[in-house]
């Protein structure tokens, strides 16, 4: 199309801006609009797509049919199907009468899908149904209806990778996508930041009835090279708190900085050391067991520096450490706490030639004792403590008499 038609375009849906590649998606999206294919509408929050399914519906012959706008990311789940397909008298709690549904409405005319990829997985399938054979099921009914929309649908997800997540369906995916349209974020689009702050100054200004706010040249550089995280729908809201607040009507780019967020405040919010941006925690335990983890790591490392630093100073008598030992934590550690007892063969004497740098720690002999041998080592001693008295024995143990006498025996002790 020219680009006097397509600027007719822009002035009929109230689009602002001159950048190339918006200038291509409308073109796109008047070329397909004579046609009944699917469209996918992507792009980030804020950058407009809403424009873009009215866009394709006016131009289409469906243009005297109905129009439906659905926020799928606004339904909850447990309704959504009957939103869209309708239900029966009495199909669920709540159903005191027939519903039609967003599909059945919609016949003959456009359905926007936005927000498509929140869609839950079951709902999924029932649109890729619509989609292929024009066919749904109300909720609660077994009765095949037939309908006859064209399905536009927009998302500020990334569906691609939701698909490997397995969060999407990959063949609705592929249906949806027919005709591609991307909305560029605002960030990208230059001069086509002031024009709108322009646009938007004008009518707030008309809206409160006051002298409508300007922006000086250095306050003019500050918007369009801001990165606009929230794109124009960000744009306009500040434009418009500006408009009420500032009683000067000239903005610099001191006035116009306060009331942009501070980009590198946003990039210091507090976040997981360790884990990848890009990774998805479908619970806060798995976030806690990632936490977990990555501080075993870092005490194992921290256990093998110590270690590699003691044997430098040549002054320890410390134990060779198996490479396995840093691979993972031990079943059993042989340093206890002193609320465990601590073994020690009498034969042998622990050293005290410990360097004076090195302050509270404990020294320890570490021998290849099993359980079994621990266990049998402190009901030996605690016998030999309360002279054989077996109850006394076994109350100091914290076991049964029973359970001790069975132990005696397991283990020879008589």
């Amino acid at each position: 199309m020219t680009k006097a038609e397509i600027q007719q375009v822009k002035l009929r849906f109230g689009i602002i801006g001159n950048n190339e590649a918006l200038m291509r998606a409308i073109d796109v999206a008047i070329q397909v609009a004579p046609t009944d294919l699917s469209v996918l509408i992507t792009g980030e929050s804020g950058v407009g797509k809403e424009s873009f399914p009215q866009i394709i519906h006016q131009y289409s012959r469906r243009k005297h049919g109905q129009y439906i706008a659905v926020n799928c990311g606004a339904i909850p789940e447990g309704t959504i199907d009957s939103e869209l397909f309708g239900h029966e008298k009495g199909a669920f709690t709540g159903a005191i009468g027939e519903r039609k549904g967003y599909f059945g409405e919609a016949d003959g005319g456009t359905i926007f899908l936005d927000e498509v990829g929140e869609l839950p997985l079951p709902t999924q399938a029932r649109l890729l149904r619509v989609l292929e054979s024009g066919e749904f099921i109300k909720v609660g009914s077994s009765k095949v209806q037939k309908t006859n929309v064209r399905i536009v649908a927009a998302t500020n997800v990334n569906l691609t990778q939701a698909i490997s997540e397995g969060r999407f369906r990959e063949d609705l995916y592929y249906r949806l996508n027919t005709v591609p349209i991307q909305v560029p974020p605002l960030r990208e689009r230059g001069e086509d930041a002031f024009l709108l702050f322009r646009k938007f100054a004008s009518d707030f200004a008309e809206k409160y009835r006051m002298p409508a706010i300007q922006l000086t040249e250095d306050a003019k550089q500050l918007l369009i090279s801001y990165s606009w995280p929230g794109n124009v729908r960000q744009l306009k809201n500040i434009t418009e708190q500006i408009s009420i607040i500032e009683t000067n009507r000239e903005i610099n780019a001191a006035i116009l900085k306060g009331y942009l967020p501070n980009q590198n405040n946003m990039q210091r919010l507090p976040a997981l050391f360790g884990v990848k941006e890009s990774k998805s925690f479908e619970s806060e335990r798995e976030i806690l067991y990632q936490v977990l983890f990555d501080m075993r790591q870092d005490v194992t490392e921290l256990k093998k520096l110590v270690h590699e630093i003691m044997t430098e100073r040549g002054k320890t008598a410390a134990p060779a450490v198996p490479a396995a030992y840093y691979a993972q934590p031990p079943a059993v550690m042989t340093p206890v706490a002193p609320s465990v007892p601590t073994i020690i063969h009498p034969s042998i004497k622990p050293s005290h030639e410990v360097d004076e740098d090195i302050q509270d720690t404990e020294e320890y002999v570490e021998e290849s004792l099993s359980l079994d041998e621990v266990e049998k080592e402190m009901i030996r001693k605690a016998l030999e403590k309360h002279h054989g008295k077996r109850k006394s024995a076994a109350k100091d143990l914290n076991i049964s008499e029973r359970t001790l006498y069975r132990k005696i025996k397991e283990y020879g002790l008589d």
